[in-house]
């Protein structure tokens, strides 16, 4: 689960959760290394971007442990490699919706025929 300072679930980590299809009992991998997710982290840090709206976007969001975040937090270059990394993941979430959405029209065609 990932730790929400309050019961209410904060909009980035919905954000996060709803995009990868993930529950928020389910386990959920840090980005880097596998271990259990506990934080979202910012790749730009959210003082530098204006509004939660303009900040909360799914490119700027990754899952990290607890030795991770640090890590990004405190390394520029770990967490420009973060970034990168979590970049490809959104894209393959992305190519994987797309393929799911083909498929389904292929099956809309013959099955409605």
């Amino acid at each position: 689960m990932i730790y929400t300072k309050d019961l209410k679930m904060q909009l980035h980590t919905k954000t996060y959760l709803n995009f990868f299809g993930y529950d928020e009992n389910e386990y959920i991998p840090c980005e880097m290394c596998q271990d259990k997710a506990v934080d979202i982290h910012h790749l730009i840090k959210r003082s530098k971007i204006g509004s939660k709206k303009e900040r909360d976007f799914i490119e700027n969001l990754v899952a990290l442990c607890r030795d991770c975040h640090y890590s990004a937090e405190t390394d520029t270059s770990f967490n420009m490699y973060c970034r990168i990394k979590h970049l490809e993941n959104v894209c393959h979430q992305i190519y994987a919706l797309i393929d799911i959405n083909k498929k389904l029209k292929i099956n809309e065609k013959y099955t409605s025929k």
